[in-house]
């Protein structure tokens, strides 16, 4: 007994072939995340498009959000910047030339100066450079500064010339709380 087998026509194995890539290339895309910012139509998705939490601000193009975005009752108050409390310019016998917030100068020694504050400064920032007190080029020599032992409201700087040795210079000094 002899069967016959028909073969399929041409048109049905072509129509077969394109169903199956069809179906089988976008369930391999989503499966494979092939699918990326190229093929997305620009404009097309929108912000319901995403899942709540899942757009992060480095996502976003600049000028993205506007101001109806941003709920301004959720706004706190800005704090003010205090940026520098106390500055001090002195020249090199130990007198006050210009400053803010300084209530005394001392000079206490060869290359040892005390300057007091007007507040408690021992949880500051203090920075002092050797300096001229006047419109005249930077001076040479070196500075050291750290918070005076004896008194919260100071600090104390050394100075010294260019070879290390203590010696009188003027500088300035800025603290920062």
């Amino acid at each position: 007994m002899k069967r016959f087998v028909r073969r399929p026509s041409p048109a049905l194995v072509i129509s077969c072939i394109a169903l199956f890539s069809s179906l089988g290339g976008v369930s391999y895309g989503l499966a494979t995340g092939v699918i990326d910012g190229r093929e997305i139509k620009d404009r097309s998705i929108t912000n319901k498009d995403f899942k709540k939490g899942t757009l992060r601000g480095n996502e976003a193009k600049p000028d993205g959000f506007g101001g109806g975005a941003i709920k301004e009752s959720t706004l706190g108050t800005v704090p003010t910047a205090s940026s520098v409390a106390s500055t001090a310019v002195v020249s090199a016998p130990g007198a006050l030339v210009r400053g803010r917030g300084v209530a005394a100068v001392a000079r206490t020694a060869v290359g040892r100066y005390e300057v007091a504050f007007g507040g408690n400064v021992q949880g500051c920032v203090y920075v002092a450079t050797v300096g001229d007190e006047g419109v005249a080029g930077p001076g040479n020599g070196q500075t050291a500064v750290g918070g005076s032992p004896t008194n919260a409201n100071a600090v104390v700087i050394r100075t010294s010339n260019a070879d290390g040795m203590r010696a009188d210079r003027s500088f300035h000094v800025m603290v920062s709380c």
